[in-house]
């Protein structure tokens, strides 16, 4: 059986204190709570080990929001996924759309980054989605095919099942446009399916896909009741445990 999960990235927000103190309000109003999904926060690099460290890791997951793509070395400024695990981080955020973007990290790039990655124990949460100008010319399904088999396709079907996907609409963020929740359906099922063209229907049917399009208090519920949407990468709404809780509370 797949996991539902809900993962907030906080992106570049909070200072090391304020970052601390998230944490540790949402590991609050989490204590007498049995949620229905795992939960997972992704902090800057600079805030891994203080967090897993100030938090119940057994109810709230650390990730890390990138890795390098090299294993040790001369790379001023780089952060290792070794360096990532010996923090206590589970899990680690490649391929986010803004890295694809603004970094200009590539299949190969994020293949490797992948490998080292499951390499050091680590579950990625690899992001997927098209921008506006994709959705429009209708190449978003042939869009994060490429994306997936061009950093995944060459797992093991063992390394594969320990890989969750993110999908997010990059044309719906921002741009004033909203997916729907039947649009989150119809390219998850999809997703779902081009999997199992690779691999075996059971690899397909427990891999987790979460949906990054944006998700919030108001909009959760009808998500996460999609058959092929098993939680969310949330923005945002995670740097508030007001904003957080609720869409944990959504399943």
């Amino acid at each position: 059986m797949r996991k539902n999960i809900i993962a907030g990235n906080w992106k570049m927000n909070t200072t090391l204190c304020e970052g601390v103190e998230l944490a540790k309000g949402l590991n609050e109003a989490l204590k007498d709570k049995s949620p229905k999904c795992d939960v997972v926060i992704g902090t800057p690099f600079t805030h891994l080990a203080t967090v897993a460290a100030a938090i119940d890791t057994d109810k709230i997951g650390v990730a890390a929001q990138n890795c390098a793509d090299k294993e040790k070395g001369a790379y001023t400024g780089e952060v290792s996924a070794a360096m990532v695990a010996s923090t206590g981080a589970k899990y680690v955020i490649l391929g986010h759309s803004e890295r694809r973007s603004y970094y200009h990290e590539t299949a190969e790039i994020l293949k490797t980054k992948v490998n080292l990655a499951l390499a050091n124990g680590l579950t990625p949460i690899f992001c997927i989605g098209e921008v506006l100008e994709e959705r429009e010319a209708g190449k978003h399904f042939e869009v994060v095919d490429e994306q997936i088999k061009g950093s995944l396709f060459e797992l093991s079907p063992e390394d594969f099942s320990k890989i969750v996907i993110a999908y997010e609409p990059v044309w719906a963020i921002g741009t004033g446009k909203t997916a729907t929740a039947d649009q989150a359906q119809e390219i998850h099922a999809h997703i779902r399916q081009t999997i199992a063209s690779k691999y075996e229907q059971t690899i397909a049917d427990n891999c987790s896909i979460l949906y990054g399009g944006s998700m919030n208090a108001g909009n959760a519920k009808e998500l996460v009741s999609k058959p092929d949407v098993d939680g969310g990468l949330i923005g945002g709404a995670s740097l508030s445990v007001e904003n957080f809780l609720p869409i944990i509370e959504a399943f």
